[in-house]
């Protein structure tokens, strides 16, 4: 079974309007990646403005990677770290007082290997509320961290994590329980 490239490429992936809508968020990047790092505000507005949900004291740092933020589904006073990628090629959720610490990676897309064409998969990821994605970790495609749940630094989870779980290693595996 030969991978069709060309299928793959002349595959309709993008809206015309979420076309638009990329070209637009990529030249109003330089002015939430600029915004000095206290203006937690003006980048919570520019997401709104780019059709995010983003919760009443959500802190996004400026050097965080969003592709697609009209995709992102933010709780109040959830963090999102420095140089943390939401690849938000289809919706992430991050919880109320969630963390996503520095360099983690949350990766909502990939595609369907299966297919020659390998058309791409925007799946649904959800981090739950007080969950904490540790810093360098990768959480993939569909995944769920449970509410409370830790997914330790650099670890790599490709399945869903339970509520209050504390996982590591790659590929990530229970340590231990998160406790009251």
């Amino acid at each position: 079974m030969a991978t069709d490239i060309s299928s793959n490429r002349a595959a309709q992936k993008w809206s015309a309007s979420a076309q638009i809508g990329r070209v637009l968020w990529l030249f109003a990047t330089p002015l939430f990646r600029w915004s000095p790092r206290p203006l937690w505000g003006w980048r919570r507005m520019l997401l709104r403005m780019f059709g995010a949900k983003i919760g009443a004291d959500a802190h996004i740092y400026p050097s965080a990677r969003i592709t697609i933020p009209w995709n992102l589904d933010i709780g109040d006073q959830a963090a999102i770290g420095e140089f943390a990628i939401l690849y938000a090629l289809g919706p992430i959720r991050v919880g109320a007082r969630a963390t996503v610490s520095q360099y983690a990676h949350l990766c909502a897309g990939t595609h369907d290997w299966r297919d020659p064409a390998m058309p791409l998969v925007k799946t649904p990821l959800v981090i739950g509320e007080d969950a904490w994605v540790c810093a360098d970790a990768f959480v993939g495609p569909g995944v769920t961290v449970g509410e409370g749940a830790i997914v330790g630094a650099r670890a790599v989870t490709m399945k869903d994590v339970e509520p209050r779980a504390i996982v590591g290693g790659n590929p990530a595996q229970k340590i231990s329980e998160r406790g009251a």
